[in-house]
């Protein structure tokens, strides 16, 4: 699957419900650890809506390291993180829940499909994942 069919499939899981922004991330990323999707989805199912209350960094980007950090296992995974953070906030407009939410001219900054989206994509850049 390519990291296109990837995002396309994180948006779908997040859409179709019983996922939430950092579980359908995870999800679609699964084989990039040596943990199965059930577990990814159980450790990564507190991290939506901004760990809760939309005040914190975006569920989808936290799903997106968590993945890194696997994958990396743990070596130079600060600054593949940052990587994705920075092309996320350039992509997306901000990094927290709160802001990416903020209705302006009739809608949000980014929407919940379009962070789950990049987020993948964003990752199979940064991790050269095609």
């Amino acid at each position: 699957m390519t990291i296109e069919e990837r995002a396309e499939k994180a948006v779908e899981l997040k859409t179709k419900g019983g996922y939430n922004c950092s579980q359908a991330v995870t999800a679609v990323l699964a084989d990039q650890t040596d943990l199965s999707e059930e577990q990814l989805k159980q450790i990564s199912a507190g991290f939506c809506a901004g760990m809760g209350n939309m005040e914190a960094t975006c569920g989808a980007l936290i799903g997106a390291g968590m993945i890194a950090g696997s994958k990396t296992e743990g070596i130079g995974t600060l600054k593949k993180t940052r990587q994705i953070q920075e092309a996320f906030m350039d992509r997306c407009g901000a990094i927290k829940c709160r802001d990416l939410k903020a209705i302006t001219d009739g809608k949000p900054l980014c929407s919940c499909e379009d962070c789950v989206r990049n987020a993948v994509l964003i990752y199979g850049e940064v991790m050269k994942q095609k």
